[in-house]
């Protein structure tokens, strides 16, 4: 299996990229894993700032439709949603200056990957910041 997130890669985008993540896929609905993750990444001082259709408030942060939509810097676009929609995500990421793609555990677009990195942008997919982010304390 290819790895898509060496650990120094991950370690930057955790530590050096930027305070300010997007998560894509996340709502209020706190049986999802996008709940649980940003949840994490708030405890280790992430902001955290939903997209989704419903543009809900979650965790305390007001939520966006769409990644256009968000009127500040993003640094990290962490992507939840299925694989088939996950590559227009990371294309949206490099269109609004994102630093850093993230595409959680199950996430693999391998076309995405490689246009995200050849835009110039860190990527690391199939992985969980949620579990990475322990593992640097």
């Amino acid at each position: 299996m290819t790895n898509y997130g060496d650990e120094a890669t991950v370690r930057e985008i955790l530590t050096g990229t930027g305070d300010t993540w997007a998560v894509v896929g996340l709502s209020n609905n706190t049986a999802r894993a996008a709940y649980g993750v940003a949840r994490v990444l708030q405890k280790y001082g992430k902001r955290i700032v939903p997209v989704h259709p419903k543009a809900e408030t979650v965790l305390g942060e007001p939520g966006y439709a769409s990644l256009a939509e968000i009127p500040f810097p993003v640094d990290v676009v962490d992507v939840f949603v299925n694989s088939a929609l996950a590559g227009e995500v990371a294309d949206q990421a490099v269109a609004v200056g994102a630093r850093a793609v993230w595409f959680q555990l199950g996430v693999v677009d391998e076309a995405a990957y490689e246009r995200t990195r050849a835009a110039g942008v860190s990527m690391v997919m199939d992985k969980c910041p949620a579990i990475e982010i322990p593992l640097l304390d």
